[in-house]
């Protein structure tokens, strides 16, 4: 900061939980400082997939240290689902926020000129299918996005009252588990005729994902 004579500050965020950091994705740096890059190309042979169902993709959006359940979600969702999932790793939803609304700004001051696309709506337009977004924040934290997300978007996050337990049991409770990740994309598969209810119930069954579980936000 002193030598580049940079007017900024750069924070630590700690964590209480294990996170191997996984290597720098060739290209990735713009899109860490801007707040999101993809980790997981659903095209890469390195992801593979069961004998694909259909063409139909999906992008998983995950931040901090639920990314390692982001992952474990996106494994399940290939492997016994054949879907092509896309993993993003967001840095941070505040800057692409704060990005986003400084273009429609910008667009608004300038109705002559071509619009320009926000940072996020850029790089989500690469792909198409539905969009989850998994935090350990509240909803709200993610959902800020919402208005610049050009599909469809199903916002997952810790809504309710504080506790104290497992981190484990914690995601559980708040319905931010790599379960609870899988059952959200596979009901807006089912939105768009991928996958049919008899799955999603199974997944349900098979993960102890109990449909009369009492909603967090009323505990």
């Amino acid at each position: 900061m002193y030598k580049e004579m940079e007017s900024v500050f750069y924070y630590i965020t700690t964590m209480n939980e294990n996170y191997k950091q996984p290597e720098l994705p060739k290209g990735a740096e713009e899109g860490i400082i801007k707040g999101m890059y993809l980790l997981e190309d659903g095209s890469s042979k390195a992801y593979k997939t069961a004998k694909p169902k259909s063409d139909q993709r999906l992008r998983l959006l995950g931040s901090g240290t639920i990314l390692l359940e982001v992952r474990k979600a996106a494994e399940v969702l290939r492997l016994d689902y054949g879907i092509s999932v896309d993993v993003w790793s967001v840095t941070s939803f505040n800057e692409l926020r704060k990005e986003a609304l400084a273009v429609t700004r910008e667009n608004m001051l300038n109705p002559s000129k071509k619009g320009k696309v926000p940072y996020v709506t850029e790089m989500l337009l690469k792909q198409k299918g539905p969009i989850v977004s998994a935090t350990d924040h509240m909803k709200a934290h993610s959902d800020q996005v919402r208005e610049f997300v050009p599909e469809t978007f199903r916002v997952l996050g810790t809504d309710g009252f504080g506790r104290s337990d497992s981190r484990k049991q914690l995601r559980h409770f708040f319905e931010v588990d790599c379960k609870f990740i899988v059952l959200a994309a596979l009901t807006e598969l089912k939105e768009v005729g991928v996958v049919t209810a008899k799955q999603i119930t199974d997944h349900m069954k098979a993960s102890g994902i109990d449909q009369n579980k009492p909603n967090p936000l009323a505990q």
